[in-house]
């Protein structure tokens, strides 16, 4: 349920951004539709239904499609699902709150492809999914249900931003220079689709560049949606289960790894290779806390 929620608002955040970007830059200087795809994995998807690589391909894929798993209405249908059959450990008001996300989303969505209404869908899905949190967050017991909750939230936060990162810099970098000069306003959508703007102005100053942007995103270890942040979290929240052992050396390795970032010294292949790296270690994890606490044993 956690991970669906928040990846419904980053889905969402990500699409925000990447429209508020393009009103910034003239035309050709922008990048690909098709950028958001990619940092959703859902290339193989996209091009069984559609032809072309266009926006309302795009959008139509990531704001209206409830069979595409990268999609807002697919994950706000996982996260209903899933509260509906643990409405019994969560606050009474969660269930009312995500039924009534899912029934807006069912509605709204369909119209919210075009540009008139776009904005406005996704401010109120990212609002409500904020609610959500919230209410779980300052109402719920600390116990095992709220460390799974916040474990799920901070493993889909620190997948997203590593997704994020690979796939902006990669476009970023990867141009032929003769657009360098909006480098900076690519840099800065980024950190916006990460809700990271205003921490990173805060903590390291008005200039956006790949080296900076990079450690801010997966070193910082005040910005709650780092990618150190969350594996601190994660750590932390594993530690209080019983039966944590092999969650928590899947941890310790993915620890190891992000210690071993040395981003000034890497070329955009290098950075590539290692967040590929990072991503599997994050799957790996992800499958230890599988086995360790939602695996029924074969008889």
């Amino acid at each position: 349920m956690s991970r669906y929620l928040e990846r419904t608002e980053d889905t969402a955040r990500i699409v925000s951004a990447y429209n508020h970007l393009i009103m910034d830059l003239p035309k050709g200087a922008e990048p690909g539709w098709d950028i958001m795809v990619q940092i959703l994995d859902a290339e193989p998807y996209f091009h069984q239904r559609f032809r072309s690589v266009n926006e309302q391909n795009v959008l139509k894929l990531l704001v209206a499609d409830d069979g595409a798993s990268c999609s807002i209405p697919y994950s706000i249908e996982a996260a209903r699902e899933n509260v509906r059959t643990t409405r019994d450990v969560l606050p009474e008001e969660t269930w009312e709150l995500v039924n009534e996300l899912s029934l807006f989303v069912r509605e709204v969505a369909p119209n919210s492809v075009g540009r008139r209404n776009r904005h406005a869908f996704l401010a109120e899905v990212i609002s409500r999914c904020q609610t959500i949190n919230g209410l779980m967050a300052s109402t719920l017991t600390r116990d095992h249900a709220y460390s799974f909750i916040k474990v799920g939230r901070l493993l889909e936060c620190a997948d997203m931003a590593t997704r994020m990162v690979d796939v902006g810099a990669g476009d970023i970098l990867d141009r032929d220079g003769s657009t360098s000069a909006f480098d900076p306003l690519l840099w800065g959508a980024m950190l916006q689709a990460l809700s990271a703007g205003s921490a990173y102005r805060r903590q390291v100053g008005p200039l956006v560049d790949r080296n900076a942007v990079v450690d801010f995103v997966f070193l910082d270890t005040a910005f709650p949606r780092s990618v150190k942040f969350c594996m601190q979290g994660i750590g932390q929240e594993l530690g209080r289960l019983t039966n944590h052992e092999e969650p928590l050396r899947a941890v310790g390795r993915v620890w190891r790894r992000l210690n071993r970032l040395t981003k000034e010294d890497m070329t955009q292949a290098e950075l590539h290779a290692f967040i590929d790296d990072f991503q599997q270690q994050l799957n790996q994890l992800h499958t230890a806390i599988e086995e360790a606490w939602f695996r029924v044993a074969s008889a």
